[in-house]
């Protein structure tokens, strides 16, 4: 198969790149000044960001204009995506609100909500979040028990979320939760979006281990939402919520860390082993060689992807696969970027060591990234059953009314 651009497809990649280079710094000529220090320069330069490219019909490239998106086509949106991760930008903050929750919403919200709320994202005016994992559930979805419970025209929530990602700067977010717990656990789910400011929601930041604290506890009591705010029918949730990890899988599937096997390459030219430059040395080159193979692996399993959507299709699950692979060599790369430093690896002082760090921070962070979308274990599953056509687990609650489970299922 031929992955090279058609010609209206380089056409188009030469425009995109013409108008980063006139809006933005390549990483390559990126300074560490230019690097936001704080959650609140984040946060102010991502929806600059946003706002800029919203305007110039980059934001969103395959959404309806009526939507804010400009109406292009899946080809033109992954074109920009790879242009765009050449460039010291931000917009981190946006990849689950334009990546999962708004997809959503256009899906099964009502009018009026669409009209609300798509735009305001497209142009970064505001951020969601996505409130799907409890404390009992682990990677069990469908095994929460956050409730709400109908008064009126409206529904009261109450329970626990966690590893809620940026629900501590987030304006909105989509929540998934139990209505009826007298029917199987993928029966009695319903999701609604919220607003992350109503009373009775306290979000409480997770300090991690790499310093970050990113992830949130959010915590609900007697949390008022209004029937009108539901996504989908009563106990149509589990259905609801498909759409949502469906996209969730597309968004995360790729991630490479901030140091793959090209920075990784110039680290071992830069670092000494023996007296010797570290690339010289053939454990080093083996290492790195195995790491350039899986990427090449990546790459070529999101054509895959890229092939369906070119077609129109939706992918399928095979984007699994990358995440699997992804994440693991995000934390190797990691793991092995800091032995090569010897004790530098560790230091975050560019006086002391170049590197700032970077490789213990994508070490650490990338256990998250493991969890992060599906955990390894859930991802072999969905590969296992449905790639290779293995059987199913067996699942001794799946027919049982929620009530009737064993805990923790």
């Amino acid at each position: 198969m031929d992955f090279n651009d058609t010609k209206e497809e380089a056409a188009y990649r030469a425009k995109v790149r013409a108008w980063l280079d006139a809006n933005a710094t390549r990483k390559s000529e990126s300074k560490d000044a230019e690097q936001a220090k704080t959650l609140e320069e984040l946060l102010k330069r991502s929806k600059a960001w946003q706002a800029k490219k919203a305007e110039a019909g980059y934001a969103c490239i395959n959404w309806p204009k009526e939507w804010g998106g400009c109406g292009g086509n899946t080809i033109e949106n992954v074109i920009y995506g790879q242009e765009e991760s050449n460039y010291a930008v931000t917009g981190s903050v946006f990849a689950i609100g334009l990546g999962m929750c708004i997809p959503t919403l256009m899906t099964w919200g009502p009018q009026d909500a669409k009209e609300r709320y798509v735009k305001p994202a497209v142009r970064g005016d505001e951020i969601w979040c996505q409130l799907f994992s409890e404390p009992a559930g682990g990677s069990d979805v469908a095994g929460l028990r956050t409730k709400a419970e109908k008064d009126g025209d409206e529904w009261v929530i109450n329970g626990q979320k966690v590893w809620t990602s940026g629900a501590h700067y987030c304006d909105f977010g989509i929540v998934l939760v139990r209505t009826d717990p007298n029917v199987p656990k993928h029966k009695g789910l319903t999701m609604f979006y919220i607003d992350m400011k109503s009373p009775g929601i306290e979000v409480r930041p997770i300090k991690q281990m790499s310093g970050d604290a990113n992830f949130n506890e959010v915590f609900f009591t007697n949390v008022r939402v209004k029937d009108s705010q539901r996504l989908g029918n009563v106990g149509d949730g589990w259905k609801v919520a498909l759409t949502t990890l469906m996209n969730e899988r597309l968004a995360v599937g790729g991630s490479q860390g901030n140091a793959d096997v090209a920075e990784l390459i110039a680290l071992a030219r830069g670092t000494e082993i023996d007296g010797k430059p570290a690339i010289s040395n053939g454990a080093v080159r083996e290492r790195i060689a195995d790491w350039y193979v899986q990427a090449q692996g990546l790459k070529f399993t999101r054509f895959r992807t890229l092939t369906a959507l070119s077609k129109g299709e939706t992918p399928g699950p095979e984007s699994s696969i990358s995440k699997i692979v992804a994440a693991k060599k995000m934390q190797d790369l990691g793991s092995f970027g800091m032995d090569l430093q010897d004790m530098g690896g560790i230091v975050r002082d560019r006086k002391i060591s170049a590197e700032e760090g970077a490789y213990t921070e994508q070490w650490l962070g990338a256990a998250g990234y493991r969890i992060a979308g599906g955990t390894d274990e859930i991802l072999r599953n969905i590969v296992a059953e449905r790639v290779l056509g293995m059987p199913s687990d067996i699942r001794v609650d799946k027919d049982l009314p929620f009530n009737q489970a064993p805990k923790g299922k």
